[in-house]
């Protein structure tokens, strides 16, 4: 309940500037992407401007969040061995307690003999 209204108090602001961003800047852009001719049509993009803000902005996102994926691949890799260290000590735990059990029934069947 308290997470949901956390999202909604950073989402609805959010939005709202988002909102208002768009509506400010939906005048027509040309993106030119010839450097010797920018006049040419061929390799140019007229859109609003809030598309290209929020394009900047969605890549910068995805870019970072890239980033640090990447960067954090080394404790990735280490919670995973040690997971699998862990596994295995759980295991040889599980085998002792087997193995005692045997020998307490053992010496159970040979104290009633």
């Amino acid at each position: 309940m308290i997470t949901r209204l956390i999202k909604i108090l950073i989402l609805v602001p959010v939005a709202i500037v988002l909102i208002v961003l768009s509506v400010a800047n939906r005048h027509l852009v040309t993106l030119a992407l010839n450097p010797f001719r920018p006049e040419d049509t061929v390799l140019s993009v007229s859109l609003p401007f809030f598309v290209f803000l929020f394009l900047a902005l969605m890549s910068g996102v995805l870019i970072g969040s890239a980033v640090t994926w990447l960067a954090q691949g080394k404790y990735r890799k280490k919670a995973r061995e040690e997971a699998q260290e862990a596994r295995k000590w759980r295991e040889e735990a599980g085998k002792q307690r087997s193995r005692l059990e045997e020998i307490n029934t053992e010496k159970l069947i040979s104290a009633s003999r």
